[in-house]
């Protein structure tokens, strides 16, 4: 019986080992990466609609104004623009005029990012939901408008 010569098939059998283990790590991180980069951007979304709404005239440009402070933020932080969102403002103590003195305006945010997983290993892609909440208090002296 004669034997084999083995030589060098340890280095390609770590090779394989290798690229098994690492391109699911990699995978991982990568998603890690890109929820935390999400995470960020709905922060940053919510601070900036919150003040949007604060400084606007009245509630109806309010509302506009922040999901359009909302969706520059996201994709400022490298959000794609068809990402969802969806933007719930409301207001305490008074809910039916948000712009009265000593109310506090309450701003959510809600995304989701999509992971980076590849098609072949399932249906459809899984995304991560995310959502984050600003409160912008309204200064007890107000100006009235005539």
């Amino acid at each position: 019986m004669t034997r084999r010569d083995e030589a060098g098939s340890a280095v390609i059998e770590l090779v394989w080992v290798g690229i098994l283990l690492l391109v699911p790590l990699l995978w991982i991180v990568l998603s890690v990466f890109e929820v935390q980069s999400g995470a960020y951007a709905v922060t940053s979304a919510a601070r900036a609609a919150g003040r949007a709404y604060a400084l606007a005239p009245d509630d109806g440009q309010g509302q506009e104004r922040a999901t359009a402070a909302a969706r520059q933020a996201l994709a400022d932080q490298g959000l794609p623009d068809d990402a969802p969102l969806e933007v719930t403002v409301t207001c305490t103590p008074y809910p039916e005029n948000c712009h009265a003195g000593t109310s506090v305006i309450t701003v959510r945010i809600e995304s989701s990012v999509d992971l980076l997983i590849p098609d072949v290993l399932g249906g459809g892609r899984p995304s991560f939901a995310l959502d984050a909440t600003h409160a912008v208090p309204i200064g007890q002296y107000q100006e009235v408008g005539g």
